[in-house]
């Protein structure tokens, strides 16, 4: 039986937003998008673009990886 993949995902945007003093609003404006979009991926319930999750970590001046975990579960 072949072993089943799953991505998992996390970002850390809530965490440097607040150290950034920053509002959802005012990221989503940053990066354009709404607000909805930046509150779904703090709660890790949307997968960003490769394009928005650049701009976002730009945003921060830092790398994607700082900003976005991704992981493989085999199963």
């Amino acid at each position: 039986m072949a072993k089943k993949e799953k991505y998992t995902f996390e970002t850390k945007i809530r965490g440097r937003r607040a150290d950034a003093r920053m509002t959802q609003q005012e990221l989503a404006d940053r990066v354009g998008v709404s607000r909805q979009t930046i509150m779904q991926l703090e709660n890790n319930k949307y997968n960003p673009s490769l394009l928005l999750a650049h701009s976002i970590a730009e945003v921060f001046g830092v790398s994607i990886y700082d900003i976005f975990i991704f992981s493989e579960e085999y199963k």
